[in-house]
């Protein structure tokens, strides 16, 4: 494998490790519909803040 193929494979674009969460930075359980991309424990904080019901 060449040099040029190796930092193909090792580079990042959409795996889970590059993404994290606004709020605390951690990159487990993102939300990421309607471009929220929180965490969920962050997202169950501000969730009635910008605009999110819960029901049940």
């Amino acid at each position: 494998m060449s040099y040029q193929n190796k930092r193909i494979k090792n580079k990042r674009s959409s795996s889970k490790g590059t993404r994290h969460c606004r709020r605390c930075g951690t990159n487990k359980a993102i939300i990421r519909a309607y471009g929220l991309d929180l965490c969920r424990r962050c997202f169950r904080e501000v969730a009635e803040y910008i605009g999110f019901r819960k029901y049940s």
